[in-house]
């Protein structure tokens, strides 16, 4: 399920501020409470330790020691029947006098302007680990008679041990008090010994209660502060973030049909160019950069757009170059319907749309028939233009009457002239005599031919190579001459059929050409050059062809 970014956002804001809310409030708390705590233990214990200050020494030391003195011999304070507490409580009815009673007055007022909830004064029994009340100032019915006693907690034994440490100050909840602050402090004479210890308890009850409202309203401050960030961080975030990106997305999807009206109605400005984004940070440099990849993005579809019909016009002139270098060739087969001395085919496939690669044959006279196979260096459209040079130039003086070597020399002295390009053309010219079989050969730096004997298979001519036409002016040429048979086939060819390469970048190779020859030698010309065409594609397979794949095939059938 997809969601918006302004809802992302506004769910992000909640999450932090909630977060951060209930962050705030424990930490709030809790600062309080220790606030509050460490006031009221410091308030006891300072009230522990006044009241313990104005007490009198004297008397309280004598009050203490009768105390103690009662609880150590008599037997009678474990008695749990409420006959033996009333006999063993009346034990300790001497122990009141007067200043006994001026004294207790003088707990019970500081009691009641302190507002301390119990404030008593207790004295200790090592052997006992029990605190023994001297003087209570309750005056209600919960009141603890002089004698009463009770093991101390575990946390109060340390007085035993360091008398002057007294009662530390600690807060406690019981089902009985409820919330309470208690403290003890040392009731000590001149001598520094202590007689006995000052008990303040204070009740909390209402501190808590203030505690609680204090986080109530605490929270609902804080929540609605919370709301207030939260509403302020959304409308912001809307404003400068999601709004300007949703403007942008606009803008960005009416690309197409903007460019349409400006193509078609004139108008100048698209959405994107109209966007007035002043957020001052990044929304606006990206903004800005949009704007920018609009118009740069215009002006490559422009470009493009001049290019493609540029393309698309090479392309068609291509066509109509390709059209014409295939129609100088000659393609129609047989050539010479009437001419049963010789069967003859050829194909050239170039490795663009034009190629550099020429083959030709023609009857020099009625005895004589000139085969042409030829590479010119480079590819394309200069290579098929030196090409047309080349073939044209080969042919006239072939038909010119001249012999082998004097049309290469000519022809490459005519070559030479205004080739600033250095360009360069390897050529095959062969001149058979149908009478007789007499077959003579100029080679120009070409590919050997192979040859087939009528009982026999293909090998390599080796020919005595000249130099590449269009390379070196006043060149000379020497012709080689051999005698075919009848049934014996020649087969002229262009580099581009030995040296193709598969997608391992390994070479067709003459070896395999050789075997492909002797495997179809049966064959008629017409037949053998597609089977060889066959084999080098299977060999070469998705490889891309990168050169001209040129080939003439000539079979000597004699006269009879």
């Amino acid at each position: 399920m997809r969601h918006s970014l302004k809802s992302k956002m506004t769910a992000i804001v909640l999450l932090v501020a909630a977060a951060l809310s209930a962050t705030a409030v424990l930490v709030g708390y809790k600062v309080y409470s220790r606030v509050m705590d460490s006031y009221y233990t410091n308030h006891a214990m300072n009230l522990a330790g006044t009241v313990a200050a104005t007490v009198d020494k004297t008397d309280m030391r004598r009050y203490a020691d009768q105390v103690l003195r009662i609880y150590g011999g008599s037997g009678l304070r474990d008695e749990e029947t409420e006959e033996g507490q009333q006999e063993y409580f009346a034990l300790f009815d001497g122990v009141e006098d007067g200043n006994y009673r001026r004294e207790l007055k003088q707990l019970r007022d500081i009691k009641r302007v302190n507002d301390i909830l119990y404030l008593y004064i207790i004295t200790t029994d090592p052997a006992t680990r029990a605190g023994i009340y001297v003087m209570d100032s309750d005056e209600s019915d919960g009141v603890c008679p002089i004698g009463t006693w009770e093991v101390l907690y575990d946390e109060n034994q340390a007085v035993f041990e360091d008398p002057l440490r007294g009662f530390p100050a600690y807060i406690s909840n019981t089902g009985d008090f409820g919330w309470l602050c208690s403290a003890g402090a040392p009731i000590v004479d001149q001598d520094g010994g202590v007689i006995g210890y000052v008990m303040v308890d204070i009740s909390m009850e209402e501190v808590m209660n203030d505690r609680h409202a204090f986080l109530f309203k605490f929270c609902a401050a804080l929540a609605m502060t919370t709301l207030a960030m939260v509403a302020l961080m959304v409308y912001f975030v809307n404003r400068k973030i999601v709004s300007p990106i949703n403007q942008l997305a606009a803008a960005a999807a009416s690309y197409i049909s903007d460019k349409k009206r400006m193509d078609v109605g004139g108008e100048k400005e698209s959405s994107i160019q109209k966007l007035a984004i002043r957020t001052g940070d990044e929304i606006e440099n990206l903004s800005e950069a949009v704007k920018k990849m609009e118009k740069d993005l215009y002006a490559y579809v422009d470009d493009l757009t001049r290019m493609t019909a540029e393309k698309e016009r090479i392309s068609a002139e291509l066509d109509v170059a390709t059209q014409i270098q295939a129609d100088m060739l000659p393609r129609i087969f047989p050539p010479f319907p009437d001419r049963t001395e010789f069967d003859i085919y050829a194909t050239m496939n170039p490795a663009k749309e034009v190629g550099g690669d020429f083959y030709d044959f023609f009857l020099v006279d009625e005895d004589h028939l000139a085969v042409v196979i030829a590479d010119v260096s480079g590819k394309g459209v200069p290579a098929a233009l030196f090409m047309v040079i080349a073939k044209t130039l080969i042919n006239n003086h072939a038909r010119g009457g001249e012999s082998l070597e004097q049309v290469f020399m000519n022809t490459n002295d005519q070559l030479c002239e205004s080739n600033q390009e250095g360009m360069f053309v390897t050529a095959c010219m062969g001149l058979l005599t149908l009478s007789t079989g007499k077959l003579e050969f100029v080679n120009a730096g070409h590919n050997p031919p192979l040859l087939k004997k009528a009982k026999g298979g293909f090998t390599y001519l080796k020919l005595k190579s000249g130099f590449v036409l269009a390379g070196m002016e006043h060149m000379k040429y020497r012709k080689c001459e051999l005698s075919m048979e009848p049934g014996d086939v020649l087969y002229l060819y262009t580099d581009g059929v030995t040296e193709a390469t598969d997608g391992e970048n390994r070479l067709y190779g003459e070896e395999r050409l050789k075997t492909v020859l002797d495997r179809n030698q049966e064959c008629c010309p017409a037949q053998l050059l597609p089977a060889v065409k066959e084999d080098i594609d299977k060999f070469v397979g998705q490889a891309p062809q990168f050169d001209d794949i040129t080939m003439l095939c000539l079979k000597y059938l004699g006269t009879e």
